[in-house]
C-alpha cells in the first residue's frame, strides 16, 4: 500500500548517502524515518534524525523511494529491489569506466578488492561447484 507507485523511465542514480539509506531499507524492509535513523546511527552518528528524514523525503521526490502516507509516521520503502538497482549501477559503471567490458570490471575487482574467501567462492561458482545462480553469460 505504498503511495506514488509510478517510476521514471530511467531510474535516478543515488548519491553515496542515499545508497546508505537504501541499504538500510533493503535490510529492514519498509520503515519509518525514525527506524532508519536508529538503524544507521551507530555507523553514522553525524546523521541526525532530521537529516535522515530530509534525505528520505528527497529520495522519495527523486523516485528512489515509495512512501505510505496512510499513517501519521510515513513508511518508506525502496522503489526498486536491491539487485535491480545494483545491476543498473554496474551496467553504467561498465559502460563509462570500462569501455563496455564486463571482463575488465571483473579483473579490476579481483585485483585487490576481493578477499581470499570471496575468491574461493567465485572460483567455486565459475567451476560449477556451487548451486548459486550465475548472473548469465559464460566466463571466457
Amino acid at each position: 500500500m505504498l503511495a506514488r507507485m509510478s517510476h521514471p523511465a530511467a531510474p535516478p542514480k543515488p548519491t553515496p548517502s542515499e545508497l546508505e539509506l537504501l541499504r538500510i531499507l533493503w535490510q529492514l524492509g519498509p520503515a519509518t524515518a525514525r527506524q532508519v535513523h536508529e538503524a544507521i546511527a551507530a555507523e553514522r552518528p553525524d546523521l541526525t534524525a532530521a537529516t535522515v528524514l530530509r534525505l528520505l523525503q528527497l529520495m522519495h521526490a527523486k523516485g528512489l523511494l515509495l512512501r505510505d502516507e496512510s499513517q501519521r509516521a510515513h513508511v518508506y520503502a525502496p522503489a526498486q529491489p536491491q539487485d535491480t538497482l545494483q545491476t543498473s549501477l554496474v551496467s553504467e559503471l561498465i559502460a563509462t569506466a570500462f569501455s563496455g567490458s564486463g571482463k575488465a570490471l571483473v579483473l579490476a575487482a579481483l585485483r585487490g578488492h576481493v578477499s581470499k574467501k570471496e575468491r574461493e567462492e567465485i572460483q567455486a561458482i565459475l567451476s560449477g561447484e556451487s548451486g548459486a545462480k550465475s548472473g548469465g553469460g559464460k566466463a571466457s
